[in-house]
């Protein structure tokens, strides 16, 4: 019997604020584990994500709208004013710095402000023209490559956002494995977003240079007290959010939390899901956040670490 699928991509609120934070003086590299255009997925868009430390008030009143039988979308962007210009600024962020990227259709449960939002964010984005995006063997080729301009050890940073779990790509990925390793090596900061700390579970696996993968046995990113979604908000979201598939259940391979502990991690995580966790100031140059709600002081997190070399 097959398994239906969900499909996912990445939250675009958890990427803006820090292509905000620092489109005015550094040039960004696009990659994706295979080098194509990385997915949007349109619940990203959806307008509690947006409201960040004051997102648990936020989502519990817009579930509770959502749900209305008289649910009025005009009504609830009014209310929401300061929301809606926000992600006005981010959809901005995306033509200026990202280009032409694939959306994904709604889910039955996606909600009907957001649904409503999509024909706009598919027009504008669908006008853009495709940028390049590296695939991971080529940032790892290239910056081997005594011949090539191009080093990871110029980078101050890398930052990676989250979307929903599972984030196959993400997971025991010996390139991205061998991107992290490298970067670390190099003094890069690297920062992961609710969903993409599990890329750490990468780092038990590096790639040589004939191309061989073997695994790390002593990861030094295994000392970093890390933060992610949880169980319990995941699986909040699988029975009563967007990602819930009717009838239900709804289920994944397999939990963020649970992946990265397995993986020999220590992992905190909010027992208020939509509450806010940050968690750097490690010997790694590592900050981990728990969700879009963090974005804005990880952003600012990475400006003082890189403000600080």
């Amino acid at each position: 019997m097959s398994t239906p699928q969900i499909p996912i991509g990445f939250f675009h609120v958890e990427l803006a604020q820090v292509l905000a934070e620092f489109e005015g003086d550094y040039e960004f590299t696009l990659a994706t584990p295979d080098g194509a255009p990385p997915q949007i997925d349109i619940n990203g868009f959806s307008l509690p994500w947006h409201a960040t430390d004051r997102m648990t008030e936020v989502y519990a009143s817009s579930v509770a709208a959502f749900s209305a039988p008289d649910f009025d979308i005009d009504a609830y962007r009014r209310e929401h004013a300061d929301l809606v210009e926000r992600r006005e600024r981010e959809l901005q962020l995306l033509e200026r710095h990202l280009g032409w990227l694939p959306i994904t259709e709604p889910l039955p449960s996606t909600d009907a402000e957001v649904r409503a939002f999509r024909p706009e964010v598919v027009r504008r984005v669908d006008a853009l023209a495709p940028r390049p995006y590296l695939s991971l063997s080529e940032l790892i080729g290239r910056h081997r490559d005594p011949s090539e301009p191009f080093s990871l050890a110029d980078f101050d940073f890398i930052h990676a956002p989250g979307g929903h779990a599972p984030m196959v790509d993400f997971h025991k990925n010996a390139w991205l494995g061998e991107v992290l390793h490298t970067a670390r090596e190099n003094g890069v900061y690297i920062s992961l977003i609710c969903h993409a700390p599990i890329a750490l579970t990468s780092t038990n696996l590096r790639v040589n240079a004939d191309g061989a993968v073997y695994t790390v046995e002593d990861n030094v990113f295994a000392s970093a007290e890390i933060t992610t979604v949880g169980r319990e908000g995941e699986t909040g979201m699988l029975d009563q959010g967007y990602v819930h598939i009717p009838p239900g259940p709804t289920r994944l391979e397999y939990f963020v939390d649970e992946g990265l502990r397995e993986a020999g991690f220590t992992v905190t995580t909010a027992p208020i899901p939509t509450s806010l966790i940050l968690l750097s100031g490690n010997e790694i140059g590592l900050v981990t956040g728990n969700g879009p709600q963090t974005v804005d002081i990880q952003a600012a997190d990475i400006r003082a670490a890189v403000d600080k070399t």
